[in-house]
């Protein structure tokens, strides 16, 4: 109980000093709020990647790829394959009885970006017939839809803003061909966005390709997603594995939400070590400046532990003040922006970066153990220092 009665006015008249030792102080603050940032900021990737991932996922669209095949881009599948896909159970059809299901083409092509002299890579994604009713969430704000069975692409906003010549009418050259924007188009924001449309026919034929990457298929509902892939996986003359969108979408950004915050930690790792040593540095030029005045304490009857809590409640204050000003600033300076990567599926993504308060917690907690660590010697230090020696200011 004495202890307890203790720690509060020692710990008081620690707090009121850091003013005067403002240097110190400052070098704490700066390199933890520092760490916060950069932590945040990476961590807004993981969150902002799963938010784009699954922004426009459905509960009733499901994608076919080939068996074994992580990504579109390394799936194959027949035309004969797809029109037994087309045929299975629990697909939805429209009014014209025909299955609301696409069969697309995909190519990467290269393509200058706005910035710098660089180029990155675009998804060209061919769709069949009713590609625009199975992705209802695709939809036109300029100009109009391509023409079938001609060179012309509608671009997604998020492409446009990341890419040179993306205007409508623009020509662009692909792989040696000469295509034409005729229409631009939102999509929530997801990953289609960042991509370039046409026809499936157009596009295996300007690029001489025989076999579709993928099927997407709306379904009846929900519930027909098992009876669906039932019938697929049950047929021997196919080799697909059927997925629904979010899960389809969960596992292509599971690979690289699992590098980024390794990347992270890593980082927020490495910078977390040089705050610790300059918080060591601070708290030690902290308690040195005050060796007589801790002694004199000590012997008017202060225990060693109240000193001790008192250090560690100075350093704890500048780690939150530290912790809250990093977070904040990676709040002020990314969130709502997007930054642009090359994805898992070699494709140019443009991921909105998402701070919200649990990344910021996450920061400020950071930033705690930071300081706790920090303080940990130099408290020690206070506590034990000989007393004569101390008063003596040695």
């Amino acid at each position: 109980m004495r202890a307890l009665k203790q720690i509060g006015p020692i710990t008081l008249m620690n707090l009121k000093s850091v003013p005067h030792r403002l240097g110190a102080s400052s070098v704490i603050v700066i390199g933890i709020a520092g760490v916060a940032g950069v932590l945040v900021s990476i961590l807004a990737m993981v969150g902002g990647l799963s938010q784009m991932m699954n922004s426009t996922a459905r509960a009733d669209r499901a994608i076919v790829v080939r068996t074994g095949a992580g990504f579109e881009t390394l799936s194959n599948i027949t035309r004969e394959a797809s029109e037994i896909i087309l045929d299975a159970p629990g697909i939805k059809h429209g009014i014209d009885g025909k299955p609301l299901a696409s069969a697309e083409a995909l190519v990467i092509v290269r393509l200058p970006l706005k910035r710098g002299a660089d180029s990155g890579n675009v998804s060209l994604r061919g769709l069949s017939g009713g590609g625009l009713a199975v992705h209802p969430e695709v939809r036109l704000v300029e100009g109009r839809v391509f023409g079938s069975a001609v060179r012309e692409v509608i671009v997604g906003r998020t492409l446009q803003r990341q890419f040179r010549d993306m205007k409508l009418g623009q020509r662009l050259n692909l792989r040696g061909a000469e295509w034409t924007v005729v229409g631009v188009f939102e999509s929530h924001g997801d990953p289609h966005e960042s991509e370039m449309i046409t026809g499936a026919e157009t596009l295996q034929s300007a690029f001489e390709r025989t076999t579709f990457q993928s099927v997407a298929v709306l379904l009846e509902s929900a519930d027909a997603f098992e009876e669906f892939k039932g019938a697929l996986t049950g047929n021997p003359a196919l080799a697909v594995d059927a997925m629904r969108e979010a899960d389809y979408y969960r596992q292509q950004s599971r690979a690289f939400s699992r590098l980024l915050s390794i990347v992270a930690y890593l980082i927020g790792g490495i910078m977390a070590v040089g705050a610790v040593f300059g918080a060591l540095n601070a708290m030690y030029s902290a308690v040195s400046t005050r060796t007589v005045e801790i002694a004199t304490l000590r012997v008017l009857g202060f225990g060693a532990s109240a000193v001790i809590v008192s250090v560690f409640a100075e350093a704890l204050l500048l780690a939150l003040v530290g912790g809250a000003v990093g977070g904040c600033l990676a709040w002020l300076l990314f969130n709502g922006h997007a930054v642009s990567t090359n994805g898992g599926g070699l494709t140019q993504l443009s991921i909105p970066l998402a701070v919200d308060m649990s990344l910021i917690g996450v920061g400020v907690l950071w930033a705690c153990i930071i300081g706790m660590v920090g303080a940990a010697f130099p408290a020690m230090r206070a506590a034990r220092a000989p007393l004569a020696a101390a008063l003596r200011g040695i």
